[in-house]
C-alpha cells in the first residue's frame, strides 16, 4: 500500500476484527470447566455503577490485538473488561476479537486464571526472547497500561491484585481476600459459595456497601422472595382484621 500525505490513520489501513478473529483451528486444547464458569461469574457480577450496560464490554478467551506495528500479535486474557466501549462492535454486532487500533479504548481490568503452563508469564517471571512478542505482563503493564491486573490461582486460592502506577504494577494489600478498586467503583474478592452447582472459593465483584453483586438468577430469586414476604405480610394483616385470605 502506497504512502499518502498526510498518512492515513491506522484505523483505516490496518486489519480489523474481521481479519483478526479469535478462532484458531491450530490452537491446541480447550478451556476446562473452571475457565468457563469463573469468567461467567465475573461477567454476571461486573456492574460498574457509573456506566450503562451498553457502555461496558467484557470478554473471556477473546484475542486482544494490541500493537499496530505487529498487527498479528495478540494476547488472550481469561477475562477482561472495558469501560466506555460499546457492548457491540460499531454498535452493530458481536465481536470476533478486540482490536485496540479499531476500538480506541484499552481494557480497564484484566483477569488471568493461573495454570501451571502459564503461571510464569502471567506473573511477569519470563524473559522476552529476541524477535518474539512481549509477555502478557509486559503488554498489560507497559503497552496497554491496564489500570488493574488481577491474578487468581484456583489451586492455592491465592488472589493477587495489581494497580498500574506510572507504567509499573504495584501489588495492592488485600483485607480478608478483598480489595476496593476506585476507578471501577467496584471491589473484587473471594466469595465462598455455590455457583453452577460447585461449592468453592470464587472470584467475584462487590459493591460500595460491601455486598456481593447478585447474578441475574439470584436477582430473580430475591424478587420472588420479596413477593412471597409481601404476600405473607398482607395475609397476616387480613387475619388481624378478621378476614381469611383464602376466602378472597
Amino acid at each position: 500500500m502506497y504512502q499518502t500525505d498526510p498518512p492515513r490513520p491506522p484505523k483505516e489501513i490496518l486489519p480489523t476484527m474481521y481479519n483478526l478473529p479469535s478462532e484458531d483451528p491450530e490452537e491446541p486444547g480447550l478451556p476446562d470447566e473452571f475457565h468457563d464458569f469463573q469468567p461467567q461469574l465475573l461477567r454476571e457480577t461486573f456492574q460498574p455503577p457509573s456506566y450503562k450496560t451498553d457502555e461496558v464490554f467484557v470478554a473471556s478467551d477473546l484475542n486482544l490485538y494490541y500493537d499496530p506495528q505487529h498487527s498479528l500479535w495478540y494476547k488472550r486474557p481469561d477475562w477482561f473488561g472495558v469501560l466506555g466501549a460499546s457492548r457491540l462492535y460499531q454498535q452493530r454486532e458481536l465481536r470476533l476479537s478486540y482490536v485496540i487500533w479499531q476500538e480506541g479504548i484499552n481494557p480497564t481490568v484484566v483477569v488471568e486464571l493461573l495454570s501451571p503452563s502459564t503461571e510464569k508469564e502471567d506473573l511477569g517471571q519470563t524473559l522476552r526472547e529476541v524477535n518474539q512478542p512481549p509477555s502478557k505482563w509486559e503488554v498489560y503493564e507497559r503497552i496497554l497500561r491496564v489500570p488493574y491486573y488481577i491474578v487468581f490461582d484456583r489451586y492455592t486460592d491465592n488472589l493477587q491484585v495489581f494497580q498500574n502506577i506510572a507504567a509499573r504494577y504495584q501489588e495492592l494489600t488485600l483485607t480478608e481476600n478483598r480489595v476496593w478498586l476506585p476507578s471501577l467503583e467496584l471491589g473484587i474478592g473471594l466469595w465462598q459459595g455455590t455457583y453452577q452447582g460447585i461449592e468453592r472459593l470464587w472470584l467475584r465483584w462487590y459493591d460500595d456497601a460491601g455486598n456481593w453483586i447478585p447474578t441475574p438468577a439470584q436477582k430473580v430469586e430475591q424478587q420472588l422472595e420479596e413477593e412471597r414476604s409481601k404476600t405473607e405480610r398482607l395475609a397476616a394483616r387480613l387475619r388481624e382484621l378478621g378476614v381469611n385470605p383464602e376466602d378472597l
